[in-house]
C-alpha cells in the first residue's frame, strides 16, 4: 500500500514512534480513484440484479473476494464512523483496505481472464 500513498508517514527515533498523515506517494490518479470508491461504502452492502448479470462471466473465486470485500468494507466504515472518527480518515482507512482486496484479486487472476473479449 505504500506504493499508492495510503500509509501514514512515520517519524521514529529509538523507542519513540510518531505517525503522521498519509504519504501521498505514488500515482495520484489511482489514489483519488480509491478514495472516491471508498466513499460508496457508506451505504449498505448489497448486490443488485443488474450487477449480478453484468458480472456473470467473472470467475466465482473473484466474485467471492469482491463480495467479501464489499461486506467487510461497509462494516469497517460503519464501525469507524460509529466510533466518531473523522469521516475523511474513515474513508482513507477503507480505501487502504480496498487496495488490499484489489491486490488479492490481481494476484489470483490468471492473465487470460484479464484480456478483453472481442
Amino acid at each position: 500500500m505504500a506504493w499508492i500513498g495510503l500509509v501514514p508517514a512515520e517519524y521514529s527515533s529509538g523507542k519513540r514512534i510518531k505517525r503522521g498523515e498519509i504519504t501521498r506517494a505514488g500515482n495520484a490518479a489511482a489514489r483519488s480513484m480509491l478514495i472516491e470508491s471508498a466513499w460508496h461504502y457508506r451505504f449498505p452492502a448489497r448486490e443488485a440484479r443488474a450487477l449480478r448479470e453484468r458480472n456473470g462471466n467473472i470467475p466465482d473465486n473473484i466474485r467471492a473476494i469482491a463480495r467479501k470485500a464489499q461486506v467487510r468494507l461497509c462494516g469497517k466504515y460503519r464501525r469507524l464512523a460509529n466510533a466518531e472518527k473523522q469521516t475523511v480518515k474513515v474513508v482513507v482507512a477503507v480505501a487502504r483496505e480496498l487496495i488490499g482486496f484489489d491486490w488479492d484479486i490481481a494476484r489470483n487472476t490468471p492473465i487470460a481472464a484479464v484480456e478483453p473479449q472481442r
